[in-house]
């Protein structure tokens, strides 16, 4: 009688192929399927049998667009967690801690991933810094000679998503230009992921042509149809889980063509929702059929990413697996990984997964001594008032607009605390230049209070805003203490605080104790004032300087349409 590892009986296996379910029992050898048995009659001695009893069984979901800093998680906590939801694969693209810490920040994540029960793979970030060190100051700086020494390595899949889309399909000497020549030479058919908002017709096709053919951002429908048409694969994330998108694939039977992705998902919502699971989910509520969710979030996606062992239950395929009670509820009572079981919701726990990283990563916020002259805005006039430009927070969008605020003068000094708007501070903290760029922000943001972050996309530079130097000054102390986090301070007291203190982003406990903390962040921002549906993310990327229109960096006030730093107070 022949011996298998893992024998599981009377299963409602998933056929990739027929996309349907079949009653069978399926064998594992080697960490592989071995034979699926639609007839339950071939004998076989194993080491290890399970009796599914009806229960359905699924490939390991596989999420090839995403980011694992967005969960404020290290690889391992960060695996264990998505583990317990039926991710068996990701593909992580790693630009913030590349921001931090360059080649060394994504080495050393991908040593820390080994220590994870799933399998996690990583993209080449394309864009670090996202704009140049002329807009922001960052820790780190990859150019083309870097990206060609990441493609090396063994656990590194793609070209991760290329967010310069407009000025990379003109005349430009971009390092990710130099890339891409290089892979045309030397990689032809390497996958290369997008970022391509809003790109259309002639423009669409000039990004495509440079072998982009990949994207995940949010499309209004002629978006979706023009990538599709053009041989673009397409991600769907939550927030594009729009009916008539949903309707059009399944009317022109798109599935081939597009797969789901979570690109970013936060501690709190990673605890109580899930991840990609909850995509899944969501889309199945909304009508899209079954069978296909589950196709295109496992086979699709590993096709995309070439990884062609995986993605589905068949002999020779790695024995990624899920078993569920109900296929439209991804809650899984089992994982396997290679034919191991990583979960089991009858015994479920957190487990640490622990990694040592280099001393200097918990060093990461090197600030020059900060007093509360620093938190005086200087106005060279004597003029009794100027006109500011400010940030304007939208409730709906991490996008900002510029307003115009008359702010009065006192001694050449600007007399913000009257003003209506909050003092926003960018703080340099990599230890380059020590440089603090001045703004104010208004609209859905604080009434009240201080918030302060170094988790502040993609430099991640220490950025404190509020309505008291004092506070603001006492926010700043604590985040240096902490060597990163995200807190809230109000009346000479912190209010509620998260340390990130492996390079200012991220947290080295479970997901169940870093959401606690994120979620009560959120909560106190959201009591002094902040109105969003997101207001980690939309604090987060008011320094980003490539998503419109008035950011705040270091080097000051960033005019995303022009490219450029602008005065503070206008003429």
């Amino acid at each position: 009688m022949e011996n298998v590892s893992l024998f599981i009986k009377n299963a409602k296996v998933f056929n990739t192929y027929l996309k349907k379910f079949i009653l069978a029992d399926v064998s594992v050898k080697d960490g592989k399927f071995y034979y699926i048995d639609r007839k339950q009659d071939t004998p076989f001695s194993a080491d290890n049998v399970l009796d599914a009893e009806g229960m359905y069984m699924i490939p390991g979901l596989v999420d090839i667009h995403m980011h694992i800093e967005s969960s404020m998680l290290t690889p391992g906590p960060f695996g264990n967690c998505v583990a317990s939801y039926g991710v068996t694969t990701v593909v992580s693209e790693p630009h913030e801690m590349a921001n931090v810490k360059g080649i060394r920040g994504i080495l050393e994540m991908i040593s820390a991933a080994k220590n994870a029960p799933i399998d996690i793979f990583y993209g080449i970030p394309s864009s670090v810094p996202s704009t140049d060190e002329g807009l922001e100051t960052t820790g780190g700086i990859i150019d083309c000679n870097g990206m060609k020494h990441l493609l090396n390595e063994e656990d590194v899949v793609c070209v991760g998503e290329i967010m310069n889309y407009r000025q990379i399909i003109r005349e430009n000497d971009l390092e990710i230009t130099k890339f891409l020549d290089y892979l045309r030479k030397e990689r032809p058919g390497y996958v290369i992921e997008g970022h391509c908002p809003s790109l259309l017709d002639l423009d669409l096709a000039k990004f495509l042509y440079l072998g982009i053919d990949g994207d995940h951002t949010e499309h209004t429908l002629e978006e979706v149809k023009q990538r599709i048409e053009n041989g673009m694969f397409f991600e769907i994330q939550d927030k594009m889980l729009k009916p008539e998108v949903l309707h059009y694939i399944q009317e022109n039977q798109l599935y081939e063509y597009c797969g789901f992705v979570t690109d970013d998902t936060m501690a709190d919502v990673l605890y109580e929702k899930g991840q990609l699971n909850y995509v899944v989910q969501k889309a199945v509520e909304a009508g899209f059929p079954l069978e296909m969710a589950i196709y295109c979030a496992t086979y699709t996606p590993s096709r995309r990413m070439h990884l062609y062992d995986r993605g589905a239950i068949a002999p020779g395929k790695l024995a990624d697996f899920i078993l569920l009670e109900n296929p439209a509820v991804i809650s899984p009572a089992y994982v396997y990984k290679n034919g191991v079981r990583i979960f089991c919701r009858k015994d479920r726990r957190e487990t640490g997964v622990s990694y040592q990283f280099p001393a200097d990563f918990y060093q990461s916020v090197c600030l020059p001594p900060v007093t509360l002259s620093d938190f005086r805005v200087v106005a060279d006039t004597d003029k009794e008032k100027v006109t500011v430009r400010a940030i304007e927070v939208h409730p709906d969008r991490t996008q900002t607009t510029e307003k115009l605020v008359t702010m009065p003068v006192r001694e050449r000094v600007l007399d913000w605390e009257n003003s209506g708007c909050m003092l926003a501070m960018v703080l340099e903290r990599h230890g380059k230049n020590g440089k603090i760029g001045y703004g104010f922000i208004t609209g859905s943001c604080l009434d009240k209070g201080t918030v302060a972050t170094t988790y502040f996309h993609d430099h991640h530079n220490l950025f404190v805003a509020g309505d008291s130097p004092e506070d603001m000054l006492l926010a700043v102390r604590r985040i240096q203490e902490l060597q990163g986090g995200f807190l809230t301070v109000r009346d000479g007291r912190v209010l509620a605080e998260l340390a990130l203190p492996v390079c200012g982003i991220l947290s080295e406990k479970g997901v169940g104790e870093t959401a606690a903390g994120l979620k009560a962040v959120r909560g106190s921002m959201e009591e002094l004032g902040y109105r969003h549906n997101n207001p980690i993310m939309s604090l987060g990327t008011l320094g980003l300087p490539v998503s419109p229109a008035l950011k705040l960096t270091d080097k000051g006030l960033v005019d995303v349409k022009q490219g450029a730093v602008v005065p503070l107070i206008v003429e």
